[in-house]
């Protein structure tokens, strides 16, 4: 291996990976080995990228088992508004952030299939179409990730990234009468055909940054296990001498990425030696140890990372499935979370006041907000080779296919966006994506308060066009059941 890099090509190719002994370590985009000729600028791919040639990423995070809404719902409008309970762990990124209320998932609805809600809210999340009742003829829709994958996917190594932190199930009825597919999966690369996501922290991390071939990975991760040496050993000589064509502040950059890829690489090790612990009640799948928080911050940190050396542009993370009725004890409840969310009916399972239920929910979901919060700033103090952050360069959605817990309403469903986009998106705002719709109005199934709301909102598909257009990706007219395209992003 040369000692110098004679050539932009050479260094163009060292700038994506850190090679060793089967490995290659993907790497973030250096400032010192930018490309900085006009003609390289006119070659910039059109579809999710900045004007500077930085990457635009988008991901998907899914919670499960709705929420309680007046504590989801800022006061005020437009860029006036004031953060509610829930968004408070994520109050230092105001400046970053849309809250959107009033979008429909209108086929995640009962019609004619009766009940299932908990697998038609990820099933049509981003879908869009009503799914089949059915535990062994699948049928949905492609979903919105995977449109845009179908561009962006070909300009980095791994075209999507599908996690999920709650295990994972492919067989059997999950929910009255519909497959467990539909409540493991949000991402679908086609009509029949869901895109597994992966619950094993560990195979995720050697899919990253493990040996280029898949069938090498598990002979290198024995070798490493059993030498008890870090993935980074294997590629210390590459380090050298890309440090050797960085300037000062790139070899801060790769300093701190690499202390951050050893760091996961220790929070798995860990989690692997103190072997399989479920939580009380809940049977955790294997390859799962550890705790449940735990897991949920190193599937976000390895998405991080996948952003952050743009091994890929799309990614989904399912945070635990619909009907996950875990205690989360370490807050003091002892009702499970899906037992809670029904805060009516679920009165006597869970022991306690419709009011102590409604608050209890809330503090799960303040809970989960706080992992979230956690990975938000992650990207944000991520710089990217111009000096932007990550998270300017990223459309982070967190929401989910129920809104009103208790009544399984799939109107005005909890969306939450975090991100500039590449500079696409107007941020810092309260939008009634519907104006003249209460979004707080609470439909009547179920238990519910409130009236069914007279007027239907804006359809989620309508949006998921607007984030097609504001990513460059082009020739797609009309997405699951959007009448339009909502642009207001």
């Amino acid at each position: 291996m040369s000692s110098k890099h004679d050539s932009n090509s050479s260094a163009l190719n060292r700038r994506r990976f850190l090679r060793g002994t089967g490995m290659a370590l993907a790497l973030p985009v250096f400032e010192s080995l930018m490309p900085r000729t006009a003609q390289a600028a006119a070659s910039l791919p059109t579809v999710a990228t900045t004007a500077t040639g930085m990457p635009v990423r988008t991901a998907f995070i899914y919670h499960p088992n709705g929420v309680n809404q007046k504590l989801c719902h800022p006061t005020g409008e437009g860029k006036n508004f004031e953060l509610d309970k829930t968004h408070e762990p994520i109050a230092a990124f105001k400046d970053k952030l849309q809250i959107i209320a009033n979008l429909d998932q209108l086929n995640a609805t009962a019609g004619s299939d009766g009940n299932g809600d908990h697998a038609r809210a990820p099933g049509v999340w981003l879908t869009g179409l009503r799914i089949k009742k059915s535990d062994k003829d699948l049928r949905a829709n492609i979903s919105i990730d995977q449109v845009m994958a179908s561009q962006i996917g070909k300009l980095t190594r791994i075209p999507s990234l599908e996690l999920i932190s709650d295990g994972s199930r492919r067989t059997g009825n999950c929910d009255s009468g519909y497959s467990c597919e539909y409540q493991y999966n949000v991402s679908w690369r086609s009509p029949t055909t869901p895109n597994p996501p992966e619950h094993n922290p560990r195979l995720v991390f050697e899919r990253l940054f493990g040996a280029e071939k898949a069938s090498d990975r598990k002979t290198n991760l024995a070798m490493r296990q059993q030498m008890r040496r870090s993935i980074l050993d294997f590629v210390r000589d590459d380090v050298q001498l890309l440090n050797g064509d960085l300037g000062l502040k790139d070899q801060r950059k790769l300093d701190e990425y690499l202390e951050s890829v050893r760091e996961v690489e220790r929070r798995i090790e860990n989690t692997e030696r103190l072997g399989h612990l479920p939580d009380p009640g809940v049977e955790a799948p294997a390859g799962m140890p550890g705790d449940f928080g735990d897991r949920i911050d190193v599937m976000l940190e390895m998405i991080a990372l996948a952003f952050i050396t743009d091994s890929t542009r799309v990614s989904t993370l399912i945070l635990a499935r619909d009907l996950d009725d875990r205690v989360f004890h370490w807050l003091g409840q002892t009702g499970g979370h899906h037992t809670t969310s029904h805060y009516k009916s679920g009165e006597k399972k869970a022991g306690v006041t419709p009011e102590k239920n409604l608050a209890w929910l809330g503090e799960i979901e303040y809970w989960y907000m706080e992992r979230f919060a956690k990975f938000i700033r992650r990207l944000e103090e991520a710089k990217d080779a111009d000096g932007t952050s990550v998270l300017d360069n990223s459309i982070i959605m967190y929401g989910g296919g129920i809104s009103d817990a208790n009544s399984h309403s799939h109107n005005n469903l909890p969306t939450l966006l975090v991100g500039g986009g590449g500079g696409t998106l107007n941020t810092r705002r309260y939008v009634n994506a519907k104006p003249g719709r209460d979004p707080l109005t609470p439909p009547v199934n179920h238990s519910g308060d409130g009236v069914i709301p007279l007027e239907p909102g804006i359809p989620m598909c309508n949006f998921f066009l607007g984030l097609l257009d504001k990513l460059g990706v082009e020739g797609v007219d009309q997405f699951g059941d959007s009448t339009g395209r909502f642009s207001d992003i």
